[in-house]
């Protein structure tokens, strides 16, 4: 199979069947083998009764029904999951992604120039003030941090080597920072690609104020995972260890003080500098010991499925 089209979606049974219709015709003008999975992440609306009839239409179309609303990047996860293409091209399902950009993106992956591309949407029409400006301060923020040379990473159309998406872990809110996983496992050849933006035609946006304070505090411990993910006593163990050593250099002033040089002074817990050295010393304790446990933890295994499928269709 040429092509694995992972769509998740939220409430979008208006755009269900155009966008179907549309990758279809892609699909067919190229002579690609394809699939379509969509991922309906608990819709309330009649999205999935829409995916049951393009299953019941086109053999291609698969489908997977949360239990409840878990999450875009728990979405990913299970279409990933699922995937069989040599390509795997993701995209959002509010037709503001056009599909006539798969056929330069199957390519540039295909011919072997890139494990991952993701989509640039230079000329934007969102909202500058609720999402633009955001988006801009975001992507700016997260090149500082990840290294990625990326000018949009929140873009949902995006193309994937299949040994990339079979083996990274998108869970939490971490969609937005697939390249950075991508990259953290050992997949350095990143493209970017300008493709179209679209206004919405249907229904609304589901970005607000609180996705995007998530995203920088997601940033924050993608950061985190891509410095110390794998050694986190590196940085606990340093810091408490510092932490305990200048503590203990302080009680040990406060002891020669009070024994040598002051015998008659003040009684040593009267002194301010005691319970400096003190806290000093039960701080550094304590993230010596997060290290620790943090070293524990990557040693258990975990289950990465964090989700709760209700019903599937056409899928093995």
């Amino acid at each position: 199979m040429n092509i694995s089209v992972v769509i998740p979606l939220l409430n979008e049974q208006d755009s269900l069947t155009e966008l179907h219709d549309w990758i279809a015709k892609v699909m067919q003008s190229n002579h690609f083998s394809y699939e379509i999975i969509f991922i309906d992440d608990g819709s309330t609306d009649k999205s999935w009764q829409t995916i049951q009839d393009l299953a019941s239409k086109n053999p291609a179309v698969k489908g997977i029904r949360f239990l409840k609303n878990f999450g875009k990047s728990q979405a990913l996860h299970a279409g990933f999951d699922k995937a069989e293409g040599d390509v795997v091209i993701t995209m959002d399902a509010d037709l503001q992604d056009n599909p006539d950009e798969i056929p330069e993106l199957y390519a540039m992956i295909a011919q072997g120039n890139f494990d991952l591309v993701s989509g640039w949407k230079k000329k934007r029409y969102d909202s500058v003030i609720a999402k633009n400006l955001p988006s801009k301060l975001f992507n700016w923020a997260a090149r500082k941090t990840s290294g990625v040379k990326l000018n949009d990473f929140n873009c949902g159309l995006k193309a994937y080597n299949i040994v990339v998406v079979k083996n990274i872990d998108v869970n939490g809110e971490m969609h937005r920072y697939i390249p950075v996983l991508a990259k953290n496992a050992g997949f350095t050849n990143i493209g970017e690609k300008v493709v179209r933006h679209q206004a919405r035609k249907y229904g609304v946006t589901k970005f607000g104020m609180n996705r995007f304070i998530n995203g920088f505090l997601d940033l924050i411990t993608i950061w985190f995972i891509s410095r110390f993910g794998k050694q986190p006593m590196h940085l606990f163990g340093a810091l408490g260890v510092l932490m305990f050593i200048i503590g203990f250099a302080f009680a040990i002033y406060l002891g020669i003080d009070k024994l040598f040089l002051n015998p008659t002074g003040r009684l040593i817990t009267e002194r301010p500098q005691f319970f400096l050295s003190l806290s000093t010393m039960i701080i550094g304790t304590q993230f010596f010991v997060a290290g620790f446990l943090g070293e524990i933890i990557l040693r258990t295994k975990q289950d990465k499925k964090r989700y709760l499928i209700k019903d599937e269709l056409n899928l093995n």
